[in-house]
């Protein structure tokens, strides 16, 4: 902490012992005393969207790794299981609803294919199916069981209505940022 902040039993202060909710606020406040000419509203949004983003991140590897999966297979087998009965999709869909190319879905495939979890059916004209198996059903439905009670805990701090409108708002945001990107958003 600089000289500029002080830390009481209620949250943050800046130096001009100002109260701030959280670190977002703290860096906001700070740009507007520092650069008054500039508009850093932004940061109340982008700056603990980002936050967030980390912590969830970190929860959720944290999470899988105990249940002895990376993201990228659950993202494999999410996608399988969501797709519903009997539960089977071209290796191309699933490149396609997992924004991955072909050689990622393959690498992947062939680690679930490895554990039990999936078969694949070669197809004429070089179709591929995959087909999630009873074990891997059963595996996908204990770690999204485990995944939605771990999500549930970090939006404890939420009312049921304040979730409804962070969903509505996050998704108008989401719509807007695909609409001038002109497709899906990528991470990679």
């Amino acid at each position: 902490m600089s000289r500029h902040d002080v830390r009481d039993g209620a949250g943050r202060r800046d130096r001009d012992g100002e109260q701030v909710a959280d670190r977002a606020a703290m860096i906001e406040a700070q740009w507007r005393r520092e650069r008054p000419d500039l508009d850093p509203s932004s940061i109340g949004v982008i700056t603990r969207v980002w936050h967030l983003g980390k912590v969830f991140s970190a929860n959720r590897r944290e999470l899988l790794t105990s249940l002895g999966i990376d993201s990228a297979l659950m993202d494999l087998l999410g996608t399988l299981r969501r797709s519903g009965e009997p539960y089977r999709l071209s290796s191309r869909e699933l490149a396609e609803a997992s924004v991955v190319s072909p050689a990622a879905i393959s690498q992947r495939l062939t680690r679930a294919e490895q554990r039990g979890w999936v078969r694949r059916e070669p197809r004429p004209g070089r179709r591929v199916d995959v087909q999630l198996t009873e074990e891997g059903q059963r595996i996908t439905d204990e770690f999204a069981g485990a995944i939605f009670a771990s999500d549930e805990v970090m939006l404890e701090g939420l009312s049921s209505e304040d979730r409804t409108e962070l969903t509505r708002l996050l998704a108008v945001l989401s719509s807007s940022l695909i609409e001038s990107t002109q497709g899906p958003l990528s991470t990679d």
